[in-house]
């Protein structure tokens, strides 16, 4: 389970899908599928990290809130406004994922992740050139719904989320930078929501005592790996190479294909 978790918290921030990985890792080791609760409680440790990374961030947009609902200075309109673009874009992945979580985690091979692997190849190769300029500031509805709908589609295992909406984001007009700090803002709500939907799961984990070691293992190497991998990927997006990402996408989605 330690592997898992690596692998969940490596793959979780960068555009390559974490849950596709997670299901190619269990195959190639043969553990089977790693079950809802497994998933829940990576994913969360990958939240955590995620949360640790951008918490000035959070603070500032929090305080700069409610300072706006109090207030209705000008100054802090623009976080305001981030705060609820955040919020709109995270409902369609909130909808989607509750009338389709069934029936995507039952309806996935090799083939379809490797399909799904094609295709955020080929959304990162067609915007590798595309230089925004949107801020923060200048996001509006649209935009906020066209990325949420970015991560909405990412529900299927193989497209990846951070990728979906990092390239809705740009294709949107958004400076990289923004791009990076929308997506996993927007990653936030979505993924926290499903922690607690998952809770009750958690809590009747039959085996909880005997997995009790193994899930903590787990759960420390995906928190970890995902604050490395976040803090690596930040670098790679400051420097414009998300085509490298492109090219293996294409490379695993072949190599499903020839092996699986």
């Amino acid at each position: 389970m330690i592997i898992i978790g690596l692998v969940q918290g490596f793959t979780e921030p960068i555009p390559v899908s974490s849950s596709g990985h997670v299901m190619i890792a269990s195959e190639i080791l043969g553990l089977g599928e790693q079950g809802f609760t497994f998933a829940i409680l990576t994913n969360t440790a990958s939240l955590v990290a995620i949360v640790f990374i951008y918490r000035k961030d959070i603070l500032r947009l929090a305080t700069n809130s409610i300072h706006y609902l109090k207030t209705k200075n000008a100054r802090y309109k623009s976080d305001f406004f981030f705060v609820l673009f955040i919020i709109i874009g995270s409902i369609p992945a909130g909808v989607l994922g509750l009338l389709l979580k069934d029936y995507i985690a039952d309806n996935v091979s090799m083939i379809v992740i490797a399909l799904m692997l094609f295709a955020t190849g080929t959304a990162l190769w067609l915007i590798r050139n595309i230089k925004g300029n949107k801020s923060e500031s200048d996001i509006t509805i649209k935009d906020a719904l066209i990325v949420g709908l970015g991560q909405a589609v990412a529900l299927t295992p193989g497209i990846s989320r951070s990728g979906a909406t990092i390239i809705s984001a740009i294709a949107v007009g958004m400076k990289q930078d923004t791009a990076l700090r929308f997506s996993f803002m927007l990653y936030i709500p979505v993924s926290l929501g499903g922690v607690i939907l998952g809770f009750s799961d958690f809590l009747n984990e039959p085996n909880k005592t005997d997995l009790a070691i193994p899930y903590l293992a787990a759960f420390i190497a995906a928190l970890v790996m995902s604050y490395f991998a976040m803090k690596w990927f930040m670098g790679i997006m400051k420097k414009g190479k998300l085509v490298y990402f492109s090219y293996y996408c294409f490379i695993l989605g072949i190599l499903l294909l020839i092996f699986f």
